[in-house]
């Protein structure tokens, strides 16, 4: 009789349990005056027909040899509420060396094999790829809005923003050196290097150029007023760039592209790496005319 009502009873309240997933499940029907409303109303639009103006700084995250500082501004105007262009630029006046860079300075070693990629230890700070400008025109989709609560106390309108483009990176890296022709940097001779060898003097010269990047990422707003918000993002710029200024490999022994194994005697385009560059960003934002529109 015990075992019989022991299994009566969890039956009944399996039953219990599934009518209460089914009923939270149906769809809520309104009715009466506030059938047909929208969900909001009287409220701030934030973006739709303004123009926004966002000055903000930012860092690359997770370099290898030196990390890059930024400052720059956005200037953006939203078609509707939810989508709009942006057109950004940023410069950097700012590189910090990684802990990576200093330890190959103070215990990096030159020997016959890796003359061309370290002629000098205590001077491979001066041949490392550096980010010095990036630009781009991007697309601003605005699919999440809402408000966040600040210490239960403070409570803010928020959005949140994914955006796609096109960049141009302005990057400086190691000059091109060609080991094998003999003009530059050849590779007999003592391993210790004196300040007029060829070898030792490539590891100072320097190359500029431009990169071409998709660049995309992601933002949450954060408006104080209706004219004024708080910026936070991530942004990634992926290209191909030698950031080591070394030797990574580029022709086989009949000097054919793209065959080679390191190291093929040579520092040029061939020795770029794919890197996913990207950086966290903070700014604030400014919005024209000061007035939001309100929704009916």
């Amino acid at each position: 009789m015990t075992t019989r009502w022991i299994k009566n009873f969890i039956l009944i309240t399996l039953l219990s349990g599934i009518g209460a997933s089914f009923a939270s499940a149906q769809e809520v029907q309104v009715t009466g005056p506030l059938a047909g409303a929208p969900a909001c109303k009287g409220c701030r639009i934030f973006r739709e027909s303004r123009l926004s103006i966002e000055p903000f700084a930012g860092f690359t995250l997770q370099d290898e040899f030196s990390r890059t500082i930024m400052f720059g501004g956005k200037l953006g105007f939203a078609f509707t509420d939810w989508i709009g262009l942006g057109l950004w630029g940023a410069f950097a006046p700012v590189h910090i060396d990684t802990a990576l860079t200093d330890q190959v300075s103070k215990r990096g070693q030159s020997t016959s094999r890796n003359r061309l990629s370290l002629p000098n230890a205590g001077d491979f700070k001066k041949q490392i790829g550096e980010i010095n400008w990036a630009a781009g025109l991007e697309v601003n989709f605005i699919p999440l809005r809402g408000k966040l609560a600040l210490f239960q106390k403070l409570f803010l309108d928020t959005d949140f923003s994914v955006f796609a483009g096109v960049a141009l990176v302005g990057i400086t890296e190691r000059a091109n050196v060609n080991e094998n022709g003999g003009t530059v940097c050849l590779a007999s001779g003592a391993v210790e290097l004196d300040e007029n060898d060829p070898c030792r003097q490539s590891q100072r010269q320097r190359a500029s150029r431009t990169a071409v990047a998709p660049t995309f990422g992601v933002q949450l707003t954060m408006y104080a007023s209706e004219f004024m918000g708080l910026t936070l993002g991530w942004r990634a710029l992926p290209f191909s760039w030698n950031t080591s200024g070394t030797d990574e490999g580029g022709r086989d022994e009949n000097g054919n592209l793209g065959g080679g194994d390191f190291p093929d005697g040579r520092i040029d385009s061939e020795d770029r790496i794919f890197h996913f560059n990207h950086m966290f960003t903070a700014g604030l934002i400014f919005f024209l005319p000061v007035e939001a529109a309100r929704s009916e």
